[in-house]
């Protein structure tokens, strides 16, 4: 009985493997001769780029850190984020200490406030002196005024005989004296009215000085409001709430999300091809952004390579800190040479067979290819540039060619 079963068993076996190589041989050997219009996918024959690279894997990551410093010798009050918390540009991330700074204010306001009613007595006791200055100097003038109208008259009266000449001598001596006299206090006005002018520039000087620090504290006073100068991520924050800082001491690094650069990594197997400025693309959502290889570890771990890719626009919208991506290192570009799109079946080698439509056949034709690129394949020749070729993976092997039924 169990002979029976066996020999069953071996019959059924025998029946499905002749099956399979009977159904293997017509599907390889025994194909249509025929193909229906649109029932098949063509590509056209175009002038184009062809990009051959390296495929790797990459990590989008911060171009730069940010180092925040101290404003000011002050205590830490209060730490509104803690590392590794995204923070936007402008945002509050510690407080230091504003008492001193505020005192300060307050001393250099009030100080200010004293130099700037000092500089309106100077003003106003400036304008009183150069009235009385000019009172005096108007005074002498008309003295010597007077004093020449009498000599005039003392003159006439010498002609008559009516004075002395000895009256007219000491006249012209009083009017010498009245004329050094005006000459000496013009020269001593002059003097006051620069020490005036000299007063007020000094007390305007120091006003501006203290008006500038008054600027610069207030300032301060803001800055001691730690806030991210752009978005990014906090890194470590030095200190902790009640620590004493430093002026220009490190309070805060955080990374800097407005430009990106890429960490690549690929096989060692490669590693020889990986140069520093050979060009890239790190494919995002389809699209390609362009950059160079930048410094590249000399060390492998993990049997992988590591390298850094500069980016040309590194602040694309969609890069993305931790983002990963592929990273394609270009190790051939040819640009407008034939090409067709590449399929599956180009892999095997240069040397390929294709079918090109001509009117209502498809007829086989050996093509020559060049580069491999990633999605397309250089031409060297066997077919020129328009003419369209089946790309579906069909299997027409023993013909020649295909009649295209409409």
């Amino acid at each position: 009985m169990g002979d029976k079963n066996r020999l069953f068993i071996i019959i059924i076996i025998a029946v499905f493997a002749l099956s399979s190589a009977a159904f293997y041989f017509y599907s390889k050997y025994n194909v249509p001769s025929t193909l229906k219009a649109g029932s098949f996918q063509t590509e056209t024959i175009e002038r184009g780029t062809v990009i051959s690279s390296i495929k790797a894997s990459g990590v989008v990551e911060s171009e730069s850190e940010v180092l925040i410093l101290s404003p000011a010798r002050s205590i830490i009050k209060k730490v509104l984020v803690e590392p590794g918390s995204w923070v936007g540009k402008g945002e509050l991330i510690l407080q230091l200490d504003k008492e001193n700074v505020a005192k300060e204010i307050e001393q250099i306001s009030d100080q200010l406030e004293m130099k700037r009613n000092s500089l309106e007595k100077t003003q106003l006791n400036a304008q009183s002196t150069r009235l009385d200055l000019g009172y005096n100097e108007e005074v002498k003038k008309l003295r010597i005024t007077s004093l020449k109208s009498t000599l005039a008259d003392q003159q006439q009266l010498l002609e008559v005989g009516g004075i002395s000449p000895a009256r007219i001598e000491k006249t012209k001596q009083e009017i010498v004296l009245a004329e050094k006299d005006l000459e000496t206090l013009v020269e001593k006005n002059s003097i006051r009215l620069k020490q005036l002018a000299a007063d007020e520039k000094g007390l305007i000087l120091q006003i501006k000085a203290q008006g500038k620090d008054l600027d610069e504290k207030q300032n301060l006073l803001k800055k001691l409001d730690i806030k991210a100068p752009s978005a990014g991520i906090i890194l470590a924050v030095t200190g902790n709430e009640g620590s004493r800082v430093d002026a220009d001491k490190t309070l805060v690094r955080m990374s800097d999300l407005t430009s990106f650069k890429v960490i690549g990594s690929i096989d060692e197997k490669f590693a020889k091809q990986l140069k520093t400025g050979n060009r890239v693309f790190v494919k995002i959502d389809n699209e390609d952004l362009p950059g160079r290889v930048g410094n590249i570890t000399p060390m492998v771990e993990n049997q992988k390579v590591q390298f850094t890719v500069h980016l040309q626009d590194k602040s694309h919208p969609k890069l993305i800190s931790n983002q990963s991506v592929e990273v394609h290192i270009i190790n051939s570009d040819k640009e407008n040479v034939l090409r067709i799109k590449k399929i599956p079946a180009f892999e095997s080698g240069n040397q390929q067979q294709v079918f090109v439509i001509k009117g209502n056949e498809a007829i086989k034709t050996n093509i020559i290819l060049g580069t491999i690129g990633n999605d397309y394949c250089e031409i060297v020749s066997g077919i020129t540039e328009g003419e369209k070729v089946i790309i579906d993976d069909l299997n027409f092997r023993g013909l020649d060619r295909i009649e295209i039924e409409n």
